[in-house]
């Protein structure tokens, strides 16, 4: 079991089921692959909403820098960088990857961690 804290910016888009995807540091105990995730809004403070809930179905190594992301060991395309940018809930890769700067830094390491809503 594991909980997933998401700004609410994203909130909408995995309570209806649109993002199925999310980027993060690694942490201590790694979600793996069919961990039950718990999905949440506000975590740890008084407006806490849960906002659903998936079963994890990939968990890949990913590298996001200016110029590219990595996901394991291979570069991604064009196309393929922008389905993971739209699938992650931004519209354009320099949204994408600001939000990582700001958040982050880059380069940032971390997992990208998928799931299927339950």
């Amino acid at each position: 079991m594991s909980l997933i804290n998401f700004d609410k910016r994203f909130a909408e888009a995995v309570a209806n089921g649109m993002k199925q995807q999310t980027i993060r540091k690694r942490r201590k105990r790694p979600i793996e692959a069919g961990d039950r995730l718990y999905f949440y809004t506000g975590l740890r403070t008084k407006e806490a909403k849960k906002i659903g809930e998936g079963v994890c179905s990939r968990v890949s190594n990913i590298t996001i820098d200016w110029q590219s992301i990595r996901l394991g060991k291979c570069y991604l395309t064009q196309q393929q960088r922008d389905g993971v940018i739209w699938a992650d809930g931004f519209t354009y890769l320099f949204q994408f990857v600001d939000w990582f700067q700001q958040h982050y830094g880059l380069p940032f390491e971390g997992v990208l961690i998928e799931w299927e809503p339950i």
